[in-house]
């Protein structure tokens, strides 16, 4: 069975979890993948190759191509012999699935953290409830639509790189509502974007509003900045940073929360990471209650001594 992975690329370029989202297709099926916009960069096609894609089917979305409506119809021009379509969770990716839903029929799952056929249906695992609970849900349309987090499904290369198909679909834009005026990119101050990142560290309102620190320690881990909702709302960071239930869902590998109480909205937008690391003076936080290890203890004092630590055992 043939299974679509829609790419994520920003700016041109493929974007990491994107592979995720390959690997865990070529368990579902046969994977294709569909890029909307200019055609990929032959180097973004041999790397999708390399990850198992059999096909890059190239919908040319022109200017409009933003506007969910319009991504959401250049979807359904790609995947019409698919009966699974993989995408990267994001806030623009669920209201262009939502659109393709109900022009298809399909059934959707997002935000979840992997998926398997069982019994030629799809079964999604999903963590819900601020991370309290683990459920599964079997989505009984004949075609199934999965969001699945960044950083839940190892990227790995299959044993042969394929070369893939690069076909161009046929595509004209529906007549929407709305008017694309102007776009205007905003170049993050962090290398890796928050929700793809593999580490973040995060400071609360035990930073002070400094987040030299914070910013050092994630350079050093090679991972991204995070907040939570009392350091944006002071003003101290900028909002793309907050992560929380109203900000950014992160699934990291590592998280580093310092000086953050651990209250729930915070607690649900990080809960789901792999291994938690929290760092506060107040031995009665909640954060402590999810963390897997936890330092009672002034960040000024304990985030210096980590980063020397890994220098140290790096040898720099």
């Amino acid at each position: 069975m043939t299974v679509a992975v829609l790419a994520e690329h920003r700016h041109g370029t493929l974007g990491g979890p994107t592979l995720e989202a390959l690997t865990l297709a070529r368990t579902l099926g046969t994977p294709v993948v569909v890029w909307l916009g200019d055609a990929p960069h032959a180097d973004d096609v041999a790397r999708l190759g390399a990850y198992g894609a059999t096909e890059v089917r190239v919908v040319d979305t022109g200017a409009t191509g933003r506007i969910p409506a319009v991504a959401a119809a250049a979807l359904e021009a790609a995947t019409a012999d698919v009966d699974v379509v993989v995408v990267i969770s994001t806030f623009v990716n669920k209201e262009t699935v939502t659109r393709y839903a109900m022009a298809t029929g399909a059934g959707v799952v997002v935000d979840a953290s992997g998926a398997q056929r069982v019994d030629g249906a799809i079964v999604t695992e999903q963590t819900v409830f601020a991370a309290t609970w683990n459920i599964r849900t079997r989505i009984e349309a004949p075609r199934a639509v999965v969001g699945v987090r960044p950083n839940t499904t190892r990227a790995v290369p299959v044993d042969q790189p394929l070369t893939p198909t690069v076909v161009e679909v046929p595509f004209s834009a529906p007549a929407v509502r709305e008017t694309l005026v102007a776009v205007e990119a905003v170049v993050p101050d962090q290398g890796i974007a928050l929700d793809e990142a593999p580490v973040v560290v995060s400071g609360g309102r035990g930073t002070g509003g400094d987040y030299t620190l914070i910013r050092e320690f994630a350079d050093l881990l090679g991972g991204a900045v995070g907040a939570s909702r009392d350091a944006t709302d002071e003003g101290w960071i900028g909002h793309e940073h907050m992560v929380g239930q109203t900000g950014t869902t992160v699934t990291p590998a590592l998280y580093v929360a310092c000086g953050i109480s651990g209250a729930v909205h915070h607690r649900g937008g990080m809960q789901a990471s792999g291994t938690i690391v929290a760092v506060n003076m107040d031995p009665d936080a909640p954060i402590f209650e999810i963390a897997d290890f936890g330092v009672v203890g002034s960040l000024f004092d304990v985030l210096p001594q980590a980063m020397a630590a890994i220098r140290e055992h790096r040898g720099q």
